[in-house]
């Protein structure tokens, strides 16, 4: 773990996604945080010693999903299939299907495995998951303003984990998607899929890939926006806190009563012509029941 100072920072940012905004000052406590996503072999530790079933190996439950296929109600999870060619980006089902059998095991579905990729972050992790091995390790999963702090690796206002520009002198600093998603995959990065952690160099605080490679688990019940900064410097939020559950709930969705927790970090699929959230301002609302191929998370420990 890399021991995170106590400071005060510049949280969200007022021009990239509206959900940024409004840019505000927090301050934050002193923490530890793992200088690495949890692994799969860390994960596969957790698992031989707890036995622990994840969300997405367990039954499903009919009545959370009114509208799904009776079919698809057994276990599995989300898994990206690139496109063939260029597709509706408004419609996300041109790139993602649920796959039944995907886990933390078979992360693409029954025929993958993590054999060879122990140094890969664990994915297709739910929250609950993600909070069941962070108390067997004795942490904890990091607030919103936790993680963006750390991510930010000292830097005051910076676009990147790195610094403004994302490439300096044309090296790739994360593993994000180089050409037009989801179908044009140009690897100039050197990876088609998730990298080992350590594949890129870490910030300031010495944290491996905070952006990039796979979007991170915070504990913060997600809100459209931030709250609105306040205007004396006496009175900063302090160690901030996301809304209650019941403010989480996506309105455009009324039948799928899903809580949804705030993910950062972005992840290998993150593209400029699709998602540009490869930075630590950005953030984005993920159901807490549901796995995906590019979801994991680290851990903290609190003074």
């Amino acid at each position: 773990m890399a021991w995170i100072p106590e400071g005060t920072f510049l949280m969200g940012s007022n021009s990239h996604y509206p959900e940024e905004a409004p840019a505000h000052r927090v301050s934050v406590s002193a923490f530890a945080m793992d200088v690495t996503a949890v692994t799969n072999a860390d994960f596969q530790q957790f698992v031989d010693e707890t036995g622990y079933v994840t969300v997405a190996e367990r039954p499903l439950d009919p009545k959370q999903f009114p509208d799904a296929d009776p079919l698809m109600l057994v276990p599995g999870a989300l898994v990206f299939q690139q496109a063939r060619r260029p597709v509706d980006l408004r419609n996300f089902r041109n790139w993602w299907a649920y796959v039944p059998g995907a886990c933390w095991r078979h992360p693409e579905g029954p025929r993958s495995s993590i054999e060879d990729r122990l140094d890969q972050p664990v994915v297709q992790v739910a929250f609950e998951d993600a909070q069941a091995y962070a108390r067997w390790a004795g942490k904890a999963l990091p607030t919103e303003a936790e993680w963006e702090y750390a991510a930010r690796g000292g830097l005051e206002g910076a676009e990147f984990a790195w610094g403004d520009e994302l490439t300096p002198e044309g090296k790739h600093l994360a593993n994000t998607w180089q050409g037009q998603f989801p179908w044009q995959n140009l690897r100039l990065d050197g990876f088609a899929g998730r990298a080992p952690v350590r594949s890129f160099p870490p910030n300031g605080y010495g944290l491996y890939e905070m952006t990039g490679n796979v979007w991170e688990w915070t504990t913060d019940w997600y809100r459209n926006q931030h709250r609105k900064p306040v205007s004396h410097a006496c009175c900063l939020p302090v160690n901030p806190r996301g809304p209650s559950m019941e403010h989480s709930f996506d309105p455009c969705l009324p039948r799928v009563r899903i809580p949804r927790k705030v993910i950062k970090g972005g992840s290998y699929l993150c593209a400029p012509n699709y998602c540009r959230r490869y930075r630590p301002a950005a953030r984005y609302p993920q159901m807490i029941d549901t796995a995906t191929c590019h979801i994991g998370f680290r851990c903290v420990l609190r003074a």
